[in-house]
């Protein structure tokens, strides 16, 4: 924001301070100075040179004014580029940074599109820190004073490459995960990898936010590229520069118990426009809505960030320059980022980009999870939602639908099926079973029974192949390899190019264990579970459910 008047003000300057310069001569057939087919036309009669002489002053007095007034914006305007600069500085300064990742594993980026496009994804974090008196005074729990902290809000934003779309994965805080090993990169020490399932809250207190990305990676094998940490003062500050955002309940709410447990939150049946504290009493409620548990949290913190976006969109906030200054201060003084974002330039470029992305294609969910005890854990419809936002699908379901690609047979003709020597390899093997005994030695005999008399079983060999594939070496047997899938009833989209093996090689997958019929695997779905509660972004409909043990009346007047 002060970067953009930064970079606009420099030509403004110099092309001002260029037309001062220019009116000095008034001689100067330039613009500023007096044309010269006007001082020719003033040569003649005494009248007229009179007549000039005046003009002359009077012009003579017009380019002083002039020259002075230009001289004056000038300088008005380095200084208010000056002041840009500082403020821009200033900014910068508040910006707080921390590693982005801490731990040894690296996932790759993503691919980038056809149009040279990649996603972006962003782990937002919302620390339960007491470590300054603010932070103290709003989380309360004097036992926790001084602690290590808690990432106890964690969710994925994820932008996708063409920016049409937005999707926001929340996981609750007491999900049981591995963290991994992380190294603290402010003092060297090293958390070793967690030998049981652990509450992924506890990865902030791992080494810091890198850890807490470094342990979302590995569990969903999504590469994050920025992450960005806020903690109670900074929620409070962030929502107070907002000017405030509308929630909803069906029900009067109390968040507090006979045992002095909830967050304090009071509200009135209806909608109601919080910000400041009362932001935060929201964003914190666990008891108080639905059965008190943390997915009804991430719901009323799904419909707060949701509100805040509509918010944002429809009112003044944006441009009116002071609500614009308080919000650019709150905001940085209040997150931590990774170095990736660590300038205002840096999130300014980030904040266009989020931009792009229509309200109705926001999406919010959370993590499909089941209770292990008091804590929870992901299920198979969570692995659905990673491999969606692994492969940039939306989770709104209003992705284009992509054609399918043709299976594309090979110029190449094959030779006889009884002159193709096939290797056979058993890949039946996975991370929770052991591979099929003689599973190798079965198929090449259903092909020997197909006239495949050259194939082989390779008993030395036993690799973890999810899906059955045929390879080959070099484009003269490729003819080969498709004539082998065929006959087993393999699509062509399994017979890849591979230089890992020598000949035509099959390789008997965890999906045909056993039976002499291969059977494809059906492709799996793009469609988001319902299990991760989607929410839109432009839905206004939605009221949070009061437990009926924190409801109160409201007294008769």
């Amino acid at each position: 924001m002060a970067q953009s008047s930064v970079r606009e003000d420099g030509p403004a300057v110099e092309d001002t301070m260029s037309l001062a310069a220019r009116d000095e001569d008034p001689r100067s057939g330039e613009p500023g100075g007096e044309p010269a087919e006007d001082r020719g036309r003033h040569g003649g009669g005494g009248g007229g040179r009179r007549r000039g002489g005046r003009r002359g002053a009077e012009r003579s007095r017009g380019r002083r004014v002039l020259r002075w007034s230009a001289t004056m914006l000038a300088v008005v305007i380095a200084g208010t580029a000056g002041a840009g600069y500082l403020y821009y500085q200033h900014l910068n300064g508040n910006i707080k940074k921390d590693k982005l990742n801490l731990g040894d594993n690296k996932v790759a980026a993503p691919t980038p599109n056809a149009a040279g496009q990649t996603p972006l994804n962003i782990l937002l974090i919302g620390s339960d820190a007491r470590d300054s008196k603010e932070n103290q005074k709003l989380g309360g729990a004097r036992e926790t004073f001084g602690g290590t902290p808690l990432a106890d809000v964690q969710m994925l934003l994820h932008l996708s490459a063409d920016r049409s779309n937005m999707s926001v994965i929340s996981m609750p805080r007491d999900t049981l995960v591995q963290i991994p090993k992380c190294t603290d990169p402010d003092d060297g020490k090293v958390y070793p990898a967690s030998t049981r399932p652990t509450a992924t809250n506890e990865s902030l207190g791992h080494g810091g936010p890198g850890c807490s990305v470094a342990t979302w990676q590995e569990l969903t094998g999504i590469h994050i590229d920025h992450f960005m940490m806020i903690d109670f003062s900074g929620v409070v500050s962030m929502a107070d520069a907002i000017g405030g955002v509308p929630v909803c309940v069906d029900a009067n709410v109390y968040s507090r118990d006979s045992q002095g447990r909830g967050s304090g939150l009071r509200l009135e049946e209806g909608t109601t426009k919080i910000k400041g504290k009362q932001a935060l009493q929201w964003l914190r409620t666990r008891y108080g809505f639905g059965d008190n548990s943390d997915l009804y949290r991430a719901e009323a913190q799904h419909m707060y960030m949701n509100s805040m976006v509509r918010e944002l969109r429809a009112n003044a906030t944006l441009s009116n320059p002071n609500k614009l200054r308080k919000l650019a201060e709150a905001a940085t003084e209040a997150i931590v980022v990774d170095e990736g974002l660590g300038t205002i330039a840096k999130m300014y470029d980030l904040a266009n980009e989020l931009k792009k992305v229509p309200t109705d294609r926001i999406t919010m969910t959370t993590m499909p999870n089941r209770l292990v005890g008091n804590r929870v854990e992901p299920t198979d419809d969570a692995e659905t939602v990673f491999r969606m936002v692994r492969e940039d699908v939306a989770l709104d379901g209003k992705d284009k639908k992509k054609p399918k690609k043709e299976e594309k047979e090979s110029s190449d003709p094959a030779a006889a099926d009884e002159e193709i020597a096939v290797q056979v390899r058993n890949g039946t093997g996975t991370d929770t079973l052991a591979p099929v005994g003689g599973r190798a030695g079965a198929v090449t005999q259903l092909l020997a029974g197909e006239g495949f008399t050259q194939a082989v079983a390779d008993s030395s060999s036993s690799v973890a192949q999810p899906t059955t594939v045929v390879r080959f070496p070099s484009a003269d047997l490729e003819g080969d390899a498709q004539r082998v899938a065929k006959a087993l009833g393999i699509p062509l989209s399994a017979v890849k190019k591979s230089t890992d093996v020598s000949g035509v090689t099959l390789i008997v997958g965890a999906d045909w264990r056993e039976g002499t019929k291969y059977e494809a695997p059906k492709k799996e779905e793009d469609k988001t579970p319902e299990s991760a509660n989607a929410l839109n972004a432009s839905d206004d409909s939605k009221c949070m459910e009061v437990n009926p043990n924190y409801t109160w009346e409201k007294e008769k007047e």
